[in-house]
Formats: structure tokens, sequence, C-alpha cells
């Protein structure tokens, strides 16, 4: 190899893999490492818990997973990277190869030439012009010094009331850190849900638990204003016309590629808004690379481009961008899949693949079933997840997955996401070999049974409905016949209290002179997961009663209010 001038833009994820990886492949290449903020390798995701307080130290958020600090010397050391922090680059001139830029501390400005640079400037926050938006006690959550201010904030209980703006996994948890130190939360959200990358069956029930844990929740509204007085912020005036007080507003509105470089140095711009690459991670200009938030990728799915800025894909691009860039085109990046998984208190809401929204508005004629089932045995302590799952329903490829609850969801997520990248069919996942014991997971585990309950579904076995079409039905001024086939002491602990007729399973066949006569009356059945409701439709089948529906994931995916 070469002596070779690698510069990388960028001190975030991407930037600081990349650079690390650029000198362990080649000792011998001068790698320089030029980062605007003063920290670099931060764990932004981990802001919102050092916002919550769960851990003390901010240094945590620098470290590497041994407790090293990653500063500049740091990188000097241990990787041979030169990193230059509080230094902002001003110009890009790809004909002379060279990058200017100048010390923030000093206002020095510095020159460095390259053979090959590696662009890795994230993203910056996507905040609506909102009247009274520089008014005090208003931030995102994007740098460390916001997440110190909030940390603050939280620590002296100046604050007793405080709005997040957004519900995606920044906004929600965000909320939870401020609840959790004691702040009363209220969460608004201009769409009919938050979590957008799930359904809204799985996402009401995402929204219950921020609700059961005192989340303010208001969704399908917006802040029109921030109210103020003395020049800081005392509440927000919503689309609606409602009034919130708030001492505190933190924006979590989402965020863009920083691309303002790339531009001024006329690199193509993909239709995303993302700087454009190829599966080496090369930009229009052979000689540059980009990595992380600001660029577009490829969806292994749909085959279409989409944004993906996750602190994993960032790494891993990174990685990709060094190699190629240190030893030619020898490493791809495939694409995305859209994995993400957030923490709601004690629940955890997580996806992959396609939702059923997002594949049927890729054009797919899709299959879809709801799961309720528990993680493991109840002699280990089983914790409920309830999951969707999506499929082609031509194909049987499965598309997508999404998980919530308080049991294994990451595990879950995560298997069902090698799935989707091995493009497995439903069938496939039915039989799938996972290790199984007690304290781990059921004999069928959780994925396996989402499987399992679609795979019915497609051979017409089952005949299933969400507890949200039920919920809308009834709304509706429809009067489907609600039959609960659980056991009478599970009636009196738990029931939704909507006219439904109990009979327990046991029963069924001996008490069918309770059910309506008409034998093509829709009828709804369900128990606490749906198991016994499954089995309930196949006897009314067999017994001439045509239109059974499964209430799928049964009670425990019920989002709404209940009698009990």
């Amino acid at each position: 190899m070469t002596n070779k001038r690698i510069v990388v833009i960028g001190g975030t994820a991407a930037g600081p893999k990349a650079a690390a990886r650029a000198k362990r492949l080649d000792q011998s290449a001068e790698v320089v490492l030029l980062q605007k903020a003063p920290e670099l390798s931060m764990a932004t995701c981990g802001y919102p818990y050092y916002v919550e307080g769960r851990f003390k130290e901010r240094e945590k958020l620098l470290c590497t997973p041994t407790g090293v600090v990653r500063n500049v010397a740091f990188f000097a050391g241990a990787k041979g990277v030169e990193a230059r922090v509080s230094t902002e680059v001003t110009e890009i001139n790809p004909i002379a190869k060279t990058v200017t830029a100048r010390n923030l501390a000093t206002r020095e400005e510095a020159t460095f030439p390259y053979d090959k640079l590696i662009l890795c400037t994230g993203s910056v926050p996507v905040a609506p012009a909102i009247p009274g938006r520089d008014l005090a006690g208003i931030s995102g959550l994007n740098t460390l010094a916001e997440a110190d201010a909030l940390r603050a904030a939280a620590e002296e209980k100046a604050v007793k009331e405080a709005v997040v703006l957004g519900g995606g996994l920044i906004g929600v948890e965000t909320a939870e850190a401020l609840a959790l130190a004691g702040i009363a939360v209220t969460l608004v959200e201009r769409m009919p849900q938050i979590l957008c990358s799930l359904d809204i069956e799985i996402a009401k029930l995402a929204e219950a638990h921020m609700r059961a844990k005192g989340v303010k929740l208001i969704t399908d509204c917006s802040v029109a204003e921030f109210l103020g007085r003395d020049g800081r912020v005392c509440g927000v005036r919503l689309s609606d016309g409602r009034e919130i007080a708030a001492g505190m507003a933190v924006m979590a509105t989402g965020i863009a590629p920083n691309t303002a470089l790339a531009k001024a140095a006329g690199l193509a711009i993909g239709e995303t808004g993302g700087i454009a690459v190829d599966a080496h991670m090369r930009t229009s200009d052979p000689d540059i690379f980009a990595a992380g938030d600001c660029v577009e990728v490829v969806n292994r799915i749909t085959g279409k481009k989409t944004l993906a800025p996750y602190g994993d894909l960032a790494n891993l691009e990174g990685r990709v961008a060094a190699d190629n860039a240190v030893l030619g085109p020898t490493t791809v990046f495939p694409g995305t899949i859209d994995s993400g998984i957030c923490k709601v208190f004690d629940f955890a809401a997580g996806s992959t693949g396609l939702s059923e929204a997002r594949a049927r508005a890729a054009g797919y004629d899709v299959a879809v079933a709801v799961n309720a089932s528990p993680d493991k045995p109840d002699f280990m302590g089983a914790c409920l997840l309830v999951s969707k799952i999506v499929a082609d329903a031509k194909t049987g490829r499965v598309l997508g997955f999404q998980c919530v609850g308080p049991g294994s969801v990451s595990r879950q997520v995560a298997t069902a996401a090698a799935a989707i990248t091995g493009g497995l069919t439903v069938d496939d996942m039915c039989m799938l070999d996972l290790p199984y014991a007690p304290p781990f997971s059921l004999a069928i585990d959780h994925v396996i049974a989402s499987a399992h309950i679609l795979q019915n579904k497609m051979r017409g076995l089952m005949k299933g409905v969400p507890a949200t079409a039920v919920k809308a039905k009834l709304d509706a001024g429809e009067s489907p016949f609600l039959l609960d086939v659980r056991a009478p002491d599970e009636y009196e602990q738990m029931r939704l209290g909507l006219g439904e007729t109990l009979i327990p399973l046991g029963q069924l066949r001996r008490r069918l002179g309770e059910l309506p006569e008409e034998t093509n009356r829709e009828i709804v059945v369900y128990c606490k997961i749906s198991m016994r409701g499954y089995e309930a439709q196949r006897v009314l089948e067999a017994k001439g009663y045509r239109n059974v529906l499964v209430m799928e994931g049964g009670i425990m995916a019920w989002p709404f209010a209940r009698e009990k």
C-alpha cells in the first residue's frame, strides 16, 4: 500500500468508525478526523437515559465498551488517527482535493489535502417554524450540550411540566426520561399515532402503556404556538385551540440529512434528500465517500431509496466506506430493512421490515396476523408479547414484523430481521430451529407462533380481525355477536364490558343454543390471547356458522378502555 491521506468529516458514529477502520487497514495512511462538536463518538441514542438520571457520569456517553473515553488522545494513541474537535469544515474543493476547516476556539483556518475523503456529516434537526420558538426553555435533544441542559433541569426540579413535540423514537424516549425524572409530561404528535413504523393496532398498545405510566398523549394534533412569560416558555397552544402549561418544551420533530457541504462541493443529492452513494458508499466523485445519517441507501425489500438514520447502520456504512477508500471496491453495503426499537418505560416497542401500511403503499398484496403470547413459560416468570407479522400474500415471503410488550421484544424482532434479510417465507419461519429452554422461551417461540397464526390464516383455517377493527365496527354502530370463551374467574378479573356473551370453550359444544340462530351472523370470538378463540372458531365453523372471526391477540391486544 502507498501512503494515503484520508480525511474524515464528522465524529459521531460513522466518522470515527471509518477513521479507525481505515487506519487499521493501512497503518501507513495519514488519517485525519474533523469534528465540529467538542466531543467524539457520542452515544446520541443514550441521551434520554442520561437525562433520566439512569447514570450520572456524562463520560459514559463517550466511552468504549470497556470504559475508555474516546477523546483526541484516545484516537491518537489507540487508533493512530489525528482527531480534531471544535473544528468546522467550511469548504471542500474536489478539484484541488482539499478540505478547509476553522478552529472554532481560535478562529484559525487550516487546509487538509486528501487522497480519499469520507463525509459523515450526520443530520440536522427539522424544527417547524412555530411562533415563540425562540423562548428560553425550548430545546432539542440532538447534542450533548442539550442533553446536559435537560439533565440539569430535571435534577434541579425547577420545571414541573414539560411538552415533548413528536412521537417518534426520540420523542417517546425523551417523554419517558422526563416523566421518570418527576416531570409531568405531555407528548404531542401530529399523526394519528406515535411510532409510525408500527401499525396502529400495535402502536395503540404502546400508547396505552405510556398513558398508564402518567404521560399525557395527544395525537392527531400539533403545537400552533409557544406561549411565553418574561422571555421563557410557559405553555403551548395546540392546533385545536387547547392550551397546556409547560415550563419546558423539547423538539423531537425529526431530522434531515446534513448535506450542505456535499451540495456546495457539487456532489449528487438523491431523491430522498440524502447524499447519493453506490453500494460501495462512493458518491458521484470517485474519491469521495459518504456514510451515516447524511446518505440515502436502498431498502432491501422494496429496492427503493430511503433514509435510514440509525446508529448501528452508520457504523456499518462507515466500515464499508473505509474498506473501499483504502482497498478499492471490495465491500458492499446491501441496504436496510428498517429495524428499530425503543424503550417505553418497562415495555419495548420494536419493528423490522415493512408495516402493513407501508407494504400496501409499496404495492404488495399482504397477509397479516397478530399474536399475543408470553415470551417464556409462566413458571419461569413469563412476560407478555404482542406482535404483528406481515407477509406477501402471493409468495409467502415475510415482509415485516412488529412487537411490543414487557417481554423479550428485542430477541423477537432480531429473529424476524434475520428471516426477512434471508428472504424466508412464512412456511420457513414456521419451522425455524431456535434454541429452547424454559428460562428463555416457550417450546414454540413467540416469533414462530406468530408465523403459525399467519400460516393458518393464509391457508384459510383461521379468519381473524384486529382489536382496532372490532372497536371500529362497534363505533360505527355495527353489532357483531361478541363471544368470550374464557373461564368465569377470568371474566370476573378482566373483561371488555361491551355486551359480550361468556361461554367457556369447554362448554361451547353443548351451549350452541345460546348463539344467534342465523348461521351467517357475524360472531367475533376471543379469549385472553385468542388461542382458545381459534379453537372456538373451528368448533363453530364445523357446526355450520359461516361468519366467525377471531379477535387476534384476544383481550391482551385490546388497547382501549375495558370494564375491568
